[in-house]
């Protein structure tokens, strides 16, 4: 089986956010962080910024300084319907 398979949300959360952060690493910071954000913005759905704010509350959370850093401009979504 392949091991990318056992990934959890969460893990797969984490490797797109950092995907977004090293595109925008090449660019100046402020602008970095204004376009990771803008990017999860436009393109997450209200459940996947949801979950990124629940990985930003643990510690140790993978996530590149930069996806931490645009948190800050990152709209956080209203509570998701079960």
């Amino acid at each position: 089986m392949d091991s990318k398979s056992h990934k959890t949300t969460a893990d797969k959360l984490v490797y797109m956010a950092n995907q977004i952060a090293m595109f925008f690493h090449t660019q100046p910071k402020d602008e970095a962080v204004a376009g990771v954000a803008d990017h999860i913005n436009h393109f997450w759905e209200p459940r996947m910024r949801a979950q990124l704010f629940t990985i930003l509350d643990q510690d140790d959370n993978g996530l590149d300084p930069l996806v931490i850093e645009a948190a800050k401009q990152i709209r956080k979504p209203g509570p998701v319907p079960a």
